[in-house]
């Protein structure tokens, strides 16, 4: 296992992944705040009179994971074959610069593909991936060599879940936090993100789902204690889960709200989304709808309301001044762009985007509106009023089907993840694009 040399060196890993990620970059799943907000840099000039420049494409294989970047590095987590793979590409031309791959061979019962669910986590040098059948590397960003890994699957006894694990590792203050959803109610694990070793073990009755962990302050009279925010459950019959509050020091599950679909194939896939100080809403597709909670300062929770139009099968929604929009619907022919006023849950107004959008994914830009991404391959912008959506512009980047992955505004460059073939022939390929 490689250590580092000094005491110095350990220290400078601490300060990277507890500060806040320049705004450049986009280190991990949802952005750099871990809301699908873009970094204001990145925003202002994002699609002017100039247009989308294509300025590379790189080969890739199975899956729906986005892609990670820190400076001027890419991160690519895919399947070929039997392995998963984690490249490491050049952002400025797409040029490979290391690839870790590994034997993980895997089928799911439903034939929906074995290809990598997750995204990458990058931080003081190193980054983390975790596959499909629950194996995790920590790997030297500037070299590629593995600094060591773990099969939490076999460790914990993970269960098999419907389509494998699918949670994005979340990186906090040194320590790697993901559900697992073991044997003897380890429900979530946090290791030291350096040696790989537990830190503690979150004991709960729900098993993992897809959705992935987000940090959240809980305010209280002293300042702001550190939790972990995870919308959990996984295969039960009948189903269980919901979200959890998770104390970030300790493991120790501080509240627990129940929601979840009725439906025994149902997943809770999209993540929590931080609407306020204090209140937290969750989303789930198969009939379940929205919740919006009220965590307290001890970190219990209790619901403030819920609302039936906006269920999200795997898209987690954004928050953007004092609306909530996100994806309503399991079918990509009825779904529509749904838009909540967050203070009350009432529904302010629903669009189709042009009827073949269906489940997108939302990026904030703050002032220049809100960035969508369809399943075929569409890129909208458009501006959230009070009683529609104002669409500003609008793209046929490719026409290809599960377009799911999030795109990634980071170094001024557009990053698209096409996931299958499009209808011209393009085989699967990152696209970078330049504004």
């Amino acid at each position: 296992m490689k250590m580092f040399p000094s005491l110095t060196a350990f220290l400078g890993l601490v300060a990277a992944v507890a500060s806040p990620a320049k705004a450049a970059d986009w280190p991990h799943f949802l952005g750099p705040r871990h809301d699908c907000r873009v970094a204001n840099e990145d925003a202002a000039d994002f699609w002017r009179d100039g247009g989308l420049k294509r300025e590379w494409e790189y080969p890739k294989g199975k899956g729906w994971a986005s892609p990670t970047v820190v400076d001027d590095r890419v991160l690519l987590f895919h399947r070929s074959g039997t392995q998963e793979v984690l490249d490491c590409l050049e952002l400025d031309s797409g040029r490979r610069i290391w690839q870790v791959a590994y034997e993980a061979p895997y089928r799911d019962r439903y034939g929906s593909g074995d290809g990598a669910r997750t995204s990458p986590v990058i931080g003081g040098g190193r980054v983390w991936s975790f596959g499909i059948t629950g194996v995790m590397h920590c790997v030297d960003l500037k070299s590629g060599s593995v600094v060591w890994k773990k099969d939490l699957g076999s460790e914990y006894s993970m269960k098999d879940n419907f389509f494998g694990h699918g949670s994005s590792p979340l990186l906090l203050d040194g320590r790697i936090i993901v559900p697992v959803g073991g044997t003897e109610d380890r429900c979530v694990v946090a290791l030291d993100g350096e040696s790989g070793r537990q830190l503690w073990v979150a004991k709960h009755t729900w098993g993992a789902g897809y959705a992935s962990a987000v940090p959240f302050k809980i305010q209280n009279g002293s300042g702001a204690r550190q939790a972990v925010l995870v919308f959990t459950g996984g295969e039960t019959r009948p189903p269980t889960g919901g979200l959890l509050c998770i104390d970030a020091e300790s493991g120790g599950v501080l509240g627990e709200a129940w929601h979840r679909s009725r439906i025994a194939e149902s997943v809770n896939a999209a993540s929590p989304v931080v609407v306020s100080p204090g209140r937290v809403f969750t989303t789930e597709g198969y009939g379940s709808g929205g919740v919006l909670h009220e965590i307290a300062s001890d970190g219990s929770i209790k619901p403030v309301w819920s609302a039936s139009r906006l269920g999200s099968q795997f898209g987690t929604p954004i928050e953007k001044d004092g609306m909530i929009l996100g994806f309503d619907g399991q079918n990509p022919r009825l779904a529509q762009l749904v838009c909540l006023d967050a203070s009350s849950g009432r529904e302010k107004w629903s669009d189709d985007l042009g009827g073949k959008f269906g489940r997108g994914s939302l990026l904030d830009l703050g002032d220049r509106g809100v960035v969508a991404l369809g399943e075929s391959g569409e890129l909208v912008r458009f501006f959230a009023e009070a009683d529609k959506p104002r669409v500003v512009q609008r793209e046929q980047l490719f026409e290809a089907p599960e377009t799911w992955s999030i795109p990634v505004l980071a170094g001024r460059r557009l990053l698209v993840m096409q996931n299958e073939r499009s209808r011209d022939g393009a085989p699967p390929r990152l696209i970078c694009y330049r504004y």
